[in-house]
């Protein structure tokens, strides 16, 4: 079973910064989406920002201009940037590692912690 890896997440205060990083040794990410969704207390997961096979980037209006997907070739490590944080970015955030049209290729990190302080 392949299963992502997030780490980066923590404290930070609004305004700063944090890099989180996805990592899966055994896949080669040039044929998968990656996507990093975020989950807070009482509501539903959402998607963040997405990084296709094919080199497009998506974000959510809440976060454009301000955070910024990556990948890195031949690491098979996916980042998010996140710059000029808010406290309302603070949630769990996840990696999803799918295929684009295999849908039985779909994997899941176990998230990562990001509280942004007022």
């Amino acid at each position: 079973q392949v299963q992502p890896v997030e780490s980066g997440g923590g404290l930070v205060q609004a305004g700063g910064s944090l890099r989180l990083s996805c990592a899966a040794s055994e896949m080669i990410f040039s044929l998968y989406n990656t996507g990093w969704y975020r989950q807070a207390p009482g509501t539903q997961r959402e998607l963040v920002a997405r990084f296709t096979s094919g080199g497009s980037t998506y974000y959510a209006d809440s976060v454009r201009g301000r955070f910024t997907i990556s990948r890195v070739s031949g690491k098979n490590t996916v980042y998010l940037q996140m710059d000029s944080l808010k406290p309302e970015d603070s949630a769990v955030y996840y990696c999803r590692v799918y295929h684009p049209t295999l849908s039985r290729y779909d994997y899941w990190g176990q998230g990562t912690q990001v509280t942004v302080s007022s």
